[in-house]
């Protein structure tokens, strides 16, 4: 699979829960994605050894990879992600914030405050679907984005699905920690079901209600599209027609990589 391929791109995505690597080739196609547990406390070194060990289970050539490009929401991990790609790769990742070239036009108070994953989800969008787009980040939180064109318009934030599901399981003493499987029903006969129904189709109600609403806000968008972790749990209730993307984020990911090193070559 790698033979012949050259000036592969390194993109990591570094959420709260979850990290997400991907490779892309030359042509900008996705050739290897990977997923693992993000560890807050583990250090450069560990993080070295776990991207070596993901590339010799995909049979990844480390001299292969010409950069890479780090989004993360977790800055205790940043630092050492970013030092364990440099070590394996003889040069530093760019680090997607202050000084990243993004195209957007952020139109809101938080410029400083938008979030690495937002930015890259958004940069994705903005290059694969039509204007205005909604885009859905469903992890930790449930982000939504509003875009037109290249304008940043403004975002809304709500607990995630775990989050959510935790924290009733914490506060409620006899409601147990439960997995997202499908409820046999939207009516719950036991507990678990209707935990079950209640995060699910709860969620979905969530997602369509806010995009009801964001259109009601801003006007009709041409595509409504999910990405992150929760997406394919709770996107297949939602009543609305969204478009799922797994890739999206890493996707944006390379287009910012590509974008910073042709800006820095022109200059």
């Amino acid at each position: 699979m790698w033979s012949g391929v050259r000036n592969v791109v390194l993109t990591a995505d570094i959420g709260n829960s979850i990290t997400l690597l991907a490779l892309f080739d030359e042509q900008g196609t996705l050739v290897m994605r990977s997923n693992f547990s993000t560890d807050r406390h583990a250090t450069m070194d560990q993080y070295a050894i776990q991207l070596f060990s993901i590339f010799q289970l995909y049979q990844v050539d480390v001299r292969q990879i010409t950069g890479g490009i780090i989004a993360s929401v977790v800055p205790p991990v940043t630092a050492a992600m970013a030092g364990a790609m440099e070590r394996l790769m003889g040069k530093a990742p760019m680090v997607v914030g202050t000084g990243i070239r993004t195209g957007l036009n952020i139109r809101s108070d938080m410029h400083a405050q938008l979030g690495a994953d937002i930015v890259a989800s958004s940069v994705g969008a903005i290059a694969k679907y039509p204007s205005p787009v909604i885009v859905l980040d469903m992890g930790t939180a449930i982000t939504f984005s509003v875009l037109r064109g290249n304008v940043y318009e403004g975002c809304v934030i709500a607990p995630g699905v775990r989050v959510a599901m935790e924290a009733l399981s914490k506060q409620a003493a006899e409601l147990p920690h439960i997995s997202l499987a499908e409820p046999s029903s939207i009516l719950g006969h036991n507990t678990v079901d209707a935990m079950r129904a209640g995060a699910l189709y709860g969620n979905a109600s969530l997602v369509d209600g806010m995009i009801a609403r964001l259109e009601e806000a801003t006007q009709p968008a041409a595509a409504v599209v999910a990405t992150g972790s929760y997406a394919d749990d709770v996107v297949p209730y939602c009543r609305r027609e969204i478009l799922r993307d797994p890739d999206l984020l890493l996707d944006g990911l390379y287009l910012l990589y590509q974008k910073n090193t042709e800006s820095r070559r022109r200059g």
